[in-house]
């Protein structure tokens, strides 16, 4: 991951262009903390193209892999990017039989697909995560566009000239333009200031219906390649672990790899894997994750924090981050206070647990749903929603301290691949017992060489701001009812027309947010819809105790929720000395 900023048909002279460039590109500094590079390209006398990249070195350390490129084999054609791209080692054999490399950089074949397939037509070449701008200085083209899923966060706007401003952060170009907006992903934009989409599955069709069948030994095999393509790179890596079932089958995988030799840590400077967590002392997350890391052996890292720490951070978090949605805010704060420990140990990459939940329905609300259609387009509505929240706040809250987060189960084909299975058997009912993501509990269910512990891997879904420590959500609403009065509140629809907050913490979000980004446009960018427990607004309609009671935590889904957790805490303790020996027998780490 790093910071790009790219200004298109700018008007002025070569130095005041780089100057502005410079500034804006400063702001994003946090997310590429190691080297900058501008380059400035004469499109006509007096109108530029500008791109900047601020670099995190994650692959090809040397100075080989600064960004922006310039192509080797047609030195009119420049290129930047923020992100990954997993195939870079399959492809590049063939892509040597006819261009010539510089690096070892991921970033160096997007000039060469661009020359391959052409424009538009390579984004569909592009495997990975990225946000990415390319300048064919031959034809004073460009394209500018988004991964799939949107992994990588972009904005864009225009201002009163024309010119095109792209930015990965917000905060980059919020005053440069009219309107500032999010790019939308598995879209580019070329010459023309046209948005045309290139990624259009059969997943997007909300009438088709999957009606695949489901293979659990073909799910694990699937999964696990996708694992040991992201883990690649040269940088020390680590792992989020919260305990719960998603980042810990993660985290066997990476254990079952590294014991067949799949990872070599010599390479990228490591003893072990770290493994990190965070919570409220006493919290659910603590209790499991260490659990997780211990069965295979990880060095692991517990961070505790006081509720009164992390209302501390909240405005800053706000500002990194650039919302202020409730629950992205409640989940931000503890993972952003998390990475300023992780930077200190000289980890530049961690993997995470991200978007199982919208592929599979394991959010707790997904147990009132009515029937496996309804089911189905819920899941559709919460993939093409993710990247306004959790993978934004797995990406700025941990580039705010320049490191980059990886979320496996966003992989493209992984995703049109779990996509394609009948609903039916993701739903609650489908299965004995009758529990959330079922088919991936049971897909990685090895009794004799197990991924992930028993009860680990069969664990209720805990929502990260929740599974912190529940005091964490109660303590924020306390203070923001301290610090926002009656009177105040009651002139919401007033100061806020646009966006109206709906109770105090959302005003108090909102009031530090409006402080960073006064825009009418910039408050659009933040997504304000009733939620119950992560829910879409649509989905309030499964049950009527839903739209009494909207508030993103996952214990507002009162008939589901198994909040005996002390108990489940105290059960487990029996058994987990001899899930540990166990694991470490197998894995001999």
């Amino acid at each position: 991951m790093c910071g790009i900023l790219a200004i298109l048909n700018i008007k002025g002279t070569e130095v005041q262009v780089r100057a502005r460039a410079y500034e804006l590109s400063r702001r994003i500094r946090h997310r590429g903390p190691d080297r900058s590079k501008i380059i400035v390209l004469e499109v006509s006398p007096g109108l530029y193209h500008v791109i900047s990249h601020e670099r995190l070195g994650l692959v090809d350390l040397s100075d080989r892999g600064r960004q922006p490129f310039q192509m080797i084999d047609d030195d009119n054609i420049f290129y930047m990017q923020n992100g990954e791209l997993y195939d870079y080692w399959d492809v590049r054999p063939e892509l040597e039989k006819k261009y010539h490399f510089s690096s070892n950089s991921d970033t160096e074949i997007v000039g060469m697909l661009y020359k391959e397939y052409g424009p538009g037509a390579f984004w569909n070449h592009l495997n990975g995560m990225f946000a990415t701008v390319l300048i064919d200085m031959n034809t004073k083209s460009f394209q500018a566009g988004r991964d799939h899923i949107g992994i990588v966060p972009l904005y864009y706007g225009f201002n009163k000239d024309g010119s095109l401003f792209l930015s990965s952060e917000l905060k980059g170009i919020h005053d440069q333009v009219i309107e500032v907006k999010q790019f939308p992903p598995g879209h580019y934009i070329d010459e023309t200031c046209t948005i045309k989409r290139w990624y259009n599955p059969s997943w997007h069709n909300f009438d088709l219906i999957p009606t695949g069948e489901i293979n659990f030994e073909e799910l694990r095999d699937r999964f696990i390649e996708v694992v040991k393509r992201e883990v690649q790179g040269d940088a020390p890596f680590g792992l989020f672990i919260s305990g719960g079932v998603d980042s810990s089958i993660v985290a066997g995988i990476v254990a079952k790899l590294i014991k067949k030799g799949d990872i070599d840590l010599s390479k990228r400077g490591m003893r072990k894997v770290h493994s990190f967590c965070i919570g409220l002392e006493g919290s659910p997350d603590l209790h499991f994750a260490k659990k997780v890391a211990d069965f295979h052996g990880f060095e692991h890292h517990s961070f505790t924090y006081t509720v009164d720490e992390g209302l501390d951070y909240i405005p800053e978090v706000i500002y990194y981050t650039e919302t202020f949605n409730n629950t992205t805010i409640r989940a931000s704060t503890p993972m952003y206070m998390m990475c300023r420990r992780i930077k200190a140990l000289g980890i530049k990459i961690c993997l995470t647990g991200e978007g199982s939940d919208e592929l599979f329905g394991g959010y707790l609300y997904f147990h009132k749903a009515p029937n496996r259609v309804e089911f189905h387009q819920e899941l559709i509505r919460k993939l093409h929603d993710l990247h306004k929240y959790d993978l934004l706040r797995a990406n700025k809250a941990c580039l705010a301290w320049g490191i980059e987060t990886r979320p496996p189960f966003m992989n493209k084909q992984w995703i049109e691949y779990v996509m394609q299975i009948d609903p039916k058997y993701k739903m609650i009912n489908a299965f004995e017992p009758q529990m959330e993501k079922y088919i991936l509990r049971k897909a990685f269910e090895d009794l004799e060489h197990p991924f992930v512990p028993q009860d680990i891997l069969w664990r209720q879904k805990e929502q990260f701001s929740d599974g912190v420590g529940y005091n964490w959500r109660d303590g924020i609403i306390k203070r923001a009812n301290h610090l926002i009065s009656d009177q105040e509140f009651s002139q919401a629809s007033i100061k806020y027309p646009i966006s109206t907050p709906r109770n105090k913490e959302q005003y108090w979000f909102r009031q530090i947010y409006s402080s960073y980004f006064q825009s009418d446009s910039a408050v659009l960018t933040v997504p304000f819809a009733k939620s119950i427990a992560c829910s879409t607004e649509k989905a309030l309609e499964w049950d009527d105790a839903f739209k009494k009671n909207t508030d993103e935590s996952g214990r507002a889904v009162l008939a589901v929720h198994n909040d005996a957790i002390k108990e489940t805490i105290q059960q487990d303790e029996d058994r987990s000395t001899e899930d540990i020996s166990k694991a470490q027998e197998h894995f001999q780490l």
